[in-house]
Parts: C-alpha cells; sequence; structure tokens
C-alpha cells in the first residue's frame, strides 16, 4: 500500500536536525499543495512542528530550561531569501547592532533584496523585504555591506574615533581586493570615512 503524503513528510522532516525551518515547497514531490497543507497541519497540531508565520514551520529543538528554541527572526529572513534563491541586505539598526555599534535589537526587520518585495508576520515582529538598488545588491563582501549600512544609518556627522576604530578591526578580517572593489560603490563621504579608518 502506498505510503501517505503525511508519512512522507513526517519521515522527510525527521531526516533533520532539529531546529530547521520548513516550507511547504519542500515537499513538493510528494503529493499536491492541498495535501502537503493538510499534512504540515497534522504534524503541527500533533506537535511535531511548530508554525512560525503563515507557510513557516520550525521542526522544534527543545533546551531542559528554556524549552522550545526559537530562530531569530534574522534566521527565519534567512531562510525565506534561501528558499527564493534571493540575495538580502541589513539596513542600518541592524548593520549597527551586529558591528556591537548598538545594543538595540529591532524587533521589525527590514532587508533589501533583488527577490520579491513584501511582508512577512511573525511572532516576534515583522520581516519587510524592499527592493534593493543594483549597485547596492552588486557590494562583494557581508562585512562591508554591514560597515555601510550603518554608516548610513549614522550620518557623516555622528561618525566619532572609537566608530572609525571599530571599522578599522573590522575590515581588518576582509581581503584588500574586496575592499577595494566595494568601496567603489559606496557614496563618496563614506568612501572617505572607510579609508580615513583603515589608515589611521
Amino acid at each position: 500500500m502506498a505510503e501517505s503524503v503525511e508519512k512522507q513528510v513526517k519521515r522527510t522532516i525527521k531526516n533533520y536536525p532539529r531546529g530547521k525551518i520548513f516550507f511547504p515547497e519542500n515537499f513538493d514531490k510528494l503529493g499536491s499543495s492541498t495535501a502537503i497543507r493538510k499534512a504540515l497541519n497534522r504534524l503541527e497540531n500533533e506537535g511535531i512542528l511548530k508554525r512560525l508565520a503563515h507557510g513557516i514551520y520550525l521542526y522544534p529543538r527543545e533546551h531542559p530550561i528554556l524549552g522550545i528554541v526559537h530562530p531569530t527572526t534574522e534566521e527565519i529572513a534567512l531562510a525565506i531569501a534561501k528558499r527564493d534563491k534571493a540575495r538580502i541586505i541589513p539596513t542600518g539598526q541592524q548593520a549597527l547592532n551586529k558591528l556591537g555599534l548598538s545594543t538595540q535589537v529591532p524587533m521589525n526587520l527590514i532587508f533589501f533584496t533583488d527577490g520579491s518585495p513584501r511582508s512577512i508576520k511573525i511572532k516576534k515582529g515583522t520581516i519587510k523585504f524592499k527592493k534593493g538598488s543594483p549597485r547596492l545588491l552588486s557590494l562583494k563582501n557581508d562585512q562591508m555591506i554591514l560597515v555601510i549600512q550603518a554608516l548610513k544609518e549614522l550620518g557623516k556627522d555622528n561618525i566619532t574615533p572609537e566608530i572609525k576604530n571599530t571599522i578599522k578591526k573590522v575590515l581588518e578580517q576582509v581581503e584588500q581586493e574586496t575592499v577595494k572593489h566595494d568601496i567603489k560603490l559606496a557614496p563618496v563621504w563614506i568612501k572617505k570615512i572607510i579609508k580615513e579608518s583603515i589608515e589611521q
């Protein structure tokens, strides 16, 4: 007797480590979209999956004290981008936080993307994807992206020696050829600050 779609979905999920994020599209080959949706709903009711947002499911991992370990909003955004084969770039507040220039962790995340613009509501907040400029999306290095986005957020009149020192430390980890490529794509005032930071 043929195995039901639900059993196939369940078996597929259990081949992955706990903490993985799934989408209905991951199971396209196992049955119709309706059958897959019903299977995911039943597995959610059984507690095998946890729904993070519409069409986004978690194969939950439990900590003995903390309970279910939820992915961060950024991890969900990265999983969506991977599914869509799209690139995403963090905006200012996230960049500041990642570089240690701000302790504020934004609940509502905004990313620039070369994929479809849209908003996704999750329990911790929202994820918004906005169309990014080709220039911004041409940047090669993640650290350079963070530096440029953080500086844009701060504004040219708010760059302190401490911030320049942080930038210097970050960019010491980036190959010089990559810095040279990406700096050409930055606004003029940001190019100047990056050069000053590297040379100090």
